[in-house]
């Protein structure tokens, strides 16, 4: 009876070494701007109690997200899930460990997987890795623009081209009531025209009816009531001052109403950040201001706003771009040899040259010289370090230029500093 064949689930994918110079350059330049902008790391379980994805959402979103979840009963009788997003769990560790009493504004940023049980399609999977950068403490417009700078810088060096904003303000607990008023009045006057998808929206959460796919509804846009045009006025200061530093930088960015955001902890900025090139598919990431969420998870009144990128949808973005990330270091010398002593001798020569910081790499087995050579060659090896009987006896190793094929002999103990001044 054959052995089963596994494969991977539905939605989730294996990143092979062919892929991962793609993840090492995103990573690498997301830690890098990451540190440039005074941010710390922070890292959360997977695992969190259910309840904490679903606190203080509205109807229509707590039974979006709750059939998304990867939920389960723990043996005591929790409830469970696998984190979805980073944001909750972060504002839960903020309040856990005391650290709204650090000073003013609390920068913090986490890398790793989330979970949701959605509809797999390109970029976007059931597993997927994400950047978060979180700004606590801190009201002032500017920073809404530290995280969007963050964000825009990230796709600028790592070779994008046409990136700008889209830009929203969806105001506060104090005016956000009166604009959703005035939203459903206009669609309740054309409730017949409303495919029955934006019906049901309508009734649980007005503000997801804008960011419809419905070509009906999209007609009636045109018209609709628009969020900022009913900002009280700290919101509409707070968004023309945002406006203001972006048109300051030379960051280019578009208002649209129709942005909201898939969470209800937003409120005044929602951001998305697009490429041009990437057509249809152009949204790239997106984020916002979320001042209630601390109090939500039982802290103190915290402002706060931050911002998700996915590691996945920009490896996709760079291939669709032809944007080729820097080569990850190759075994700069392959260690050969002929019997055990000189495997011995390669063994040694090798430890020293990883020491001495050169990538090195030792020929497994007992093959031949010919096989090992061909060995150096598909590994991609600049030198063969070649140690057979006569080597031994002279106390030295052959240097094998594997790309002229040029040869020279080079005392063992002399070998790290002969290859450390080839490579400059």
């Amino acid at each position: 009876m054959p052995l089963p064949k596994f494969q991977t689930l539905k939605g989730f994918k294996d990143v092979l070494p062919e892929e991962t110079p793609y993840w090492r350059f995103v990573l690498d330049k997301a830690l890098e701007l990451a540190d440039r902008y005074g941010y710390q790391q922070i890292d959360t379980p997977i695992l969190e109690e259910t309840r904490l994805f679903l606190r203080g959402l509205q109807e229509g979103t707590a039974i979006i997200l709750d059939k998304e979840l990867y939920s389960f009963e723990d043996l005591d009788g929790t409830h469970i899930s696998l984190r979805p997003e980073f944001t909750a769990g972060i504002m839960r560790a903020y309040v856990q460990h005391g650290m709204h009493t650090r000073p003013k504004p609390v920068k913090l940023f986490a890398i790793g997987p989330l979970f949701r049980h959605e509809k797999p399609q390109a970029g976007r999977f059931r597993q997927h890795t994400q950047f978060n950068v979180e700004l606590l403490g801190e009201e002032d417009p500017a920073a809404d623009l530290e995280i969007m700078q963050l964000a825009y810088n990230l796709y600028k060096e790592l070779g994008f081209q046409g990136v700008s904003f889209q830009i929203n303000s969806i105001g506060c607990p104090v005016c956000r009531p009166p604009y959703i008023e005035k939203l459903v009045d206009y669609f309740e006057a054309h409730v017949d025209e409303l495919p029955e998808v934006d019906k049901r929206r309508l009734k649980v959460n007005p503000l997801r009816v804008l960011d419809t796919k419905e070509e009906a509804t999209l007609a009636l846009l045109a018209d609709a009531p628009k969020s900022v045009d009913h900002l009280c006025h700290d919101c509409a200061e707070h968004f023309e001052a945002l406006q203001g530093y972006l048109q300051a930088l030379d960051m280019p960015y578009q208002v649209n109403f129709r942005l909201v955001r898939g969470f209800d902890y937003y409120v005044r900025t929602v951001f998305e950040v697009w490429a041009e090139e990437l057509g249809a598919q152009n949204a790239l990431c997106g984020g916002g201001r979320y001042d209630g969420l601390v109090e939500s998870v039982g802290g103190p009144k915290t402002p706060g706003v931050g911002v998700g990128i996915g590691i996945e949808r920009i490896v996709l973005s760079l291939k669709a771009q032809g944007i080729q990330p820097p080569a990850l270091p190759r075994p700069m010398v392959m260690a050969l040899h002929r019997g055990p002593e000189a495997k011995l001798a390669a063994l040694k020569l090798t430890d020293a040259l990883r020491a001495a910081g050169v990538p090195a790499s030792l020929a497994f087995g007992d093959r031949s010289l010919k096989s090992q050579l061909k060995s150096a060659n598909k590994a991609g090896a600049r030198y063969a370090a070649i140690i057979a009987e006569d080597e031994l006896d002279k106390g030295v190793a052959t240097l094998r230029d594997m790309e002229s094929g040029e040869q020279v002999e080079v005392a063992l103990d002399q070998v790290v500093g002969w290859v450390e001044k080839q490579l400059g």
